[in-house]
């Protein structure tokens, strides 16, 4: 396990140097991930943001994370790092950006609202969720996806892929323009 950690910290070292000539993607979406455990899942969020042609993903109390489950994406899809929420808040806030924090049983769901342009989603830890309270943010709406079965969640990648994908298709929807980029 510390081995594959280490080899994971080197790669990531490697390909942090990439990001940073990283442009942001054709749509207004930007994706936080809120104290992830640097394994597979932030590596695939970065390649679904790509395919997607997402702006930017910022990375809450995130140090590193092994970038090889992203096939490359990491260096296409640049990615903005905070030490904490706060930051990270004030940040996207400032850029007129709507926020929605993922949880089960958000107040909304993710197929009944209409999402802005501007719309940044926030996807927590994978055991423990976001890391902070919703509501001591001004503006922070609380969402979910309409889930059917007995499992009360989604991995945290598949969910960040089902909100991309809802996003590029309302927008999409919206403006014809973008099915042609």
């Amino acid at each position: 396990m510390k081995a594959e950690r280490e080899m994971a910290k080197r790669r990531f070292r490697k390909q942090k140097n990439k990001n940073l000539s990283a442009k942001p993607g054709h749509h207004k979406c930007i994706i936080v991930l809120d104290h992830l455990k640097p394994t597979f899942n932030i590596g695939k969020i970065f390649r679904t943001g790509d395919v997607f042609s997402i702006h930017e993903v910022h990375l809450v109390g995130i140090d590193y994370f092994d970038p090889a489950p992203g096939m490359g994406a990491f260096k296409w899809v640049p990615a903005v790092f905070h030490r904490n929420f706060l930051s990270c808040y004030a940040d996207i806030n400032s850029k007129g950006y709507t926020m929605f924090a993922l949880e089960p049983g958000g107040n909304e769901k993710l197929t009944d609202i209409c999402l802005p342009e501007k719309s940044a989603f926030i996807f927590g830890h994978e055991e423990f969720g976001i890391s902070f309270a919703p509501e001591l943010f001004n503006g922070i709406k609380k969402l979910s996806i309409p889930q059917f079965g007995r499992t009360q969640s989604l991995n945290v990648s598949v969910a960040a892929s089902i909100v991309m994908y809802e996003y590029i298709r309302q927008h999409a929807r919206k403006n014809p323009d973008i099915a042609k980029i």
